[in-house]
């Protein structure tokens, strides 16, 4: 089978995801292509779309949680939104590029390819069976614009809520939101701590804003530094937040309380190596934690996707309470046993067998 995978980089977790989808496709014996479809339309498009996203979540939270408003808003009106039009340029360079390579399945982690496939759906263009899979514990704003085959929403519980926008239940499948094979792995804190070269004796609080560095996380980090000193040591990942890092390194630099740390291609060592894991809540950075069996509390989330996802875990006790984090070492093992009844592991590979199955 050959299998396309769409997804643009808004976030970090779009594009992880998609590449777990592939992982696991290749690891069946499918070949799978992984792409963001705005690179057809040249880098600028591609600057266009990501930047101005990640700008606002690092340095507007409010303006972001204002723009998803407005989105929850205009998706009441009767007709097609603003995103949906804006598709048609990348539609059109897509089109082109299907009509030089065979696929036999198109998946999509982003609300955006999946619209610029519904476009071409809609001017009768040919295409395989689709996939939309969603990375956030929330039906988004305007997925239900999107006309895929097949829609893999992250929980059963979300199955009404999905299908309250229009998407028929038919369609919906709740296996959860793919995650790396890598955050399954089975290392013990302390061979991952020697793998880090972390103490094996301290106290570890791990703190991140997803890939970019967003949300509250300099606020955060001064807030437990005053409350957890002497008692742990903090490990904070800045992801693509240059700012951030140099902040912080201003402040904490030289002390042995806070490591800092910019992008890593270590996260499975480094959750597996902390005591509590301090994030906030994207869908697949929750999702991560939940599958990597890690004891998991949310920071003030972006407004948006990011309140949902903390609603969802925080309704079904799988996430610490910030008020209880003096108690997270009792809390932890119900809080983990909870992640592993709720959050499926192998999401990727059920995503892939259903692409698949699609396929024929």
């Amino acid at each position: 089978m050959e299998a396309l995978i769409l997804s643009c980089g808004t976030g970090g977790g779009h594009h992880a995801a998609a590449r777990a989808i592939q992982t696991a496709l290749e690891a069946q014996g499918h070949r799978a292509v992984f792409m963001n479809p705005y690179d057809l339309r040249g880098p600028k498009t591609v600057e266009l779309v990501d930047d101005v996203y990640i700008s606002m979540a690092q340095k507007s939270p409010r303006a972001f949680g204002l723009v998803y408003r407005l989105g929850s808003l205009y998706r009441r009106l009767p007709w097609r939104s603003p995103v949906y039009y804006f598709q048609r340029k990348t539609a059109r360079a897509l089109e082109r590029f299907l009509a030089q390579r065979h696929f036999d399945v198109i998946l999509c982690t982003h609300v955006y390819p999946g619209e610029a496939l519904t476009v071409l759906k809609h001017r009768g263009v040919a295409l395989p069976k689709t996939v939309f899979v969603a990375t956030d514990y929330v039906c988004t704003p305007f997925t239900e614009e999107t006309d895929c085959d097949a829609y893999v929403i992250p929980h059963p519980d979300l199955t009404e809520e999905f299908s309250s926008y229009g998407i028929p239940a038919e369609k919906l499948h709740p296996l959860g939101i793919p995650v790396s094979p890598a955050f399954r792995r089975d290392m013990t804190r302390q061979a991952a701590r020697q793998a880090l070269g972390l103490d094996p004796e301290a106290t570890y609080l791990l703190l991140s804003g997803g890939s970019m560095g967003a949300g509250v996380l300099k606020k955060s980090v001064g807030r437990l530094y005053e409350q957890w000193r002497g008692k742990a040591r903090l490990v904070v990942i800045c992801g693509t937040n240059d700012k951030l890092y140099r902040a912080l390194d201003k402040r904490y630099g030289g002390d042995d309380a806070v490591q800092l740390l910019h992008s890593t291609d270590q996260m499975p060592l480094y959750l597996r190596a902390c005591d509590l894991y301090l994030t906030k809540p994207g869908g697949l950075s929750s999702t991560e934690a939940a599958v990597a069996g890690v004891a998991l509390a949310h920071l003030p989330p972006i407004p948006g996707c990011e309140t949902h996802n903390a609603r969802f875990f925080a309704q079904r006790g799988l996430s610490i309470p910030m008020d209880r984090l003096e108690e997270f070492a009792a809390l932890a093992p119900e809080v983990i046993r909870r992640q592993t009844a709720a959050i499926p592991a192998d999401a990727a590979q059920q995503v892939a067998a259903l692409a698949a199955e699609l396929a024929g």
